[in-house]
């Protein structure tokens, strides 16, 4: 999942129909044209709906071209940029782009069917890739092998609405760091009466248990054993997580009366300043302005509460198996272009300010040294948001450990909505019965595979 939805997705379109048929060119391993360029077919191209980001990427691709005349680029519409009900078909059907997008839950899984290609021996060419956190480049090496780049990333923290804050009499310059503090600054916000809510969270259709496993992160726990074989919500980490919400909802009514709430209900909530705080990364600030009635300078975002980690995720590129080593290095040279350098493609914010999409925000953030202090130069120079209000964000998250969703994610967050919609409907839940319960559902998710 990602914060915006049920999974991160670029700005792009792809029919069933193309994407199962008319496309058998992909990733033949033919690297030549008639003129003879290294030809290379790249996916996750915006529709022609979307004009302003078609015409960037169109754009993208002619500068690219005109710089590296022997390499010929063809997009490839995608929406969203990996369709989990054609993807595995795709890779198996010999169909897929010679570059092509995944989800990072899914690198592996490529990795795991011998469909992507050994980049290795040749991403250490690549100008960049070297700043590239090691926590993503993590992401795309199974084995000691290198097989994608990473193209974004986001991580989870703590939205907050500044305004309420103040009529709180909190400091909105200091969002709370702990669970204890979270609950503590909602009780003052619900105190306020005339509708406001402290605190809201998910608890349908998986997004329940999605944030739980990001609340567990925070905590030092975790959802799964390290082998990934077994569950791990019965443990003080769970208890704390669960006993928290139902606190919160029972004994100190700061989360509201309306329950079983999903990602629209809650950015509903926070957009019409309604709402003090919740959990959610950098991506929702801009969608609660545009299509929820917020303002900017209200909305703030503060480090997943806890300090011990963070729920993280993110996107990239991987290559055919049967790409030949001309098209590789085609494939990277692009990359380095397009999602890899600051000031140019997917980072070139002077642009996408002109063109009044959101900069400044504090993800994605991609790099360390030179390479990140250079992107964050450029964010400030062109930012059109108030970056001084995610500032503790990007002071703290960087200290917390990153965690990847877990293996089998939507069966086990199906199975932990449950155990967090009881606690937030049901005054007498008990907590212990219900992180047994469900951690007993993962053991049996976990062993069918």
């Amino acid at each position: 999942m990602s914060s915006s939805g049920f999974r991160r997705t670029c700005t792009a379109a792809i029919a069933t129909a193309l994407a199962l048929t008319g496309l058998a060119a992909c990733g033949s391993g033919d690297d030549s044209g008639a003129d003879g360029k290294t030809r290379i077919t790249v996916n996750c191209m915006p529709p022609k709906s979307a004009k302003i980001d078609r015409k960037s990427f169109e754009d993208d691709i002619a500068a690219f071209e005109k710089a590296n005349p022997t390499i010929d680029v063809v997009g490839r519409d995608a929406f969203p940029c990996q369709d989990p009900k054609t993807f595995d078909a795709k890779l198996a059907g010999g169909q897929m782009e010679d570059v092509f997008y995944t989800y990072f839950t899914d690198a592996k899984h490529v990795v795991d069917i011998n469909q992507a290609a050994d980049i290795t021996s040749y991403v250490k060419d690549m100008k960049g890739y070297s700043d590239i956190q090691q926590s993503l480049r993590d992401v795309y090496s199974v084995d000691g092998k290198v097989y994608g780049v990473p193209r974004t990333n986001y991580s989870m923290g703590l939205l907050y609405n500044r305004k309420l804050f103040t009529e709180a009499g909190l400091d909105p310059n200091k969002p709370p760091a702990t669970w204890e503090e979270v609950r503590a600054a909602a009780k003052k916000i619900a105190a306020l009466g005339k509708g406001y809510v402290g605190y809201a969270d998910y608890s349908a259709q998986n997004q329940g248990g999605w944030h739980f496993t990001a609340e567990m992160y925070s905590q030092g726990g975790d959802v799964v054993t390290p082998d990934g074989k077994k569950g791990a919500v019965d443990t003080p980490e769970g208890k704390a997580v669960l006993q928290t919400l139902k606190d919160m909802r029972w004994t100190d009514n700061s989360m509201g009366t309306k329950q079983l709430l999903i990602l629209n209900d809650v950015q509903q909530m926070m957009g019409s300043g309604k709402l003090g705080m919740y959990i959610s990364a950098p991506d929702n600030i801009p969608i609660l302005v545009k299509e929820k009635g917020g303002k900017y300078e209200d909305l703030a975002l503060a480090p997943m509460p806890g300090g011990k980690g963070t729920l993280a995720g993110g996107d990239g590129y991987m290559f055919n198996k049967k790409d030949t080593p001309a098209q590789i290095k085609a494939g990277l040279k692009w990359l380095e272009f397009q999602t890899n350098t600051p000031g140019s493609g997917l980072n070139n914010w002077k642009r996408a300010s002109e063109n009044k999409a959101p900069v400044g925000l504090p993800e994605p953030r991609l790099w360390t040294g030179a390479t990140d202090t250079k992107d964050q130069e450029l964010k400030k120079q062109y930012a059109n948001v108030p970056v001084e209000n995610y500032q503790p964000f990007l002071d703290g998250s960087q200290a917390l450990t990153l965690k990847l969703e877990p293996p089998q994610a939507q069966q086990i967050y199906s199975v932990l909505d449950g155990a967090v919609s009881a606690v937030l409907t049901k005054k007498d839940a008990n907590v212990d019965s219900l992180l047994k319960d469900a951690q007993s559902k993962i053991d049996g998710i976990l062993a069918r595979g």
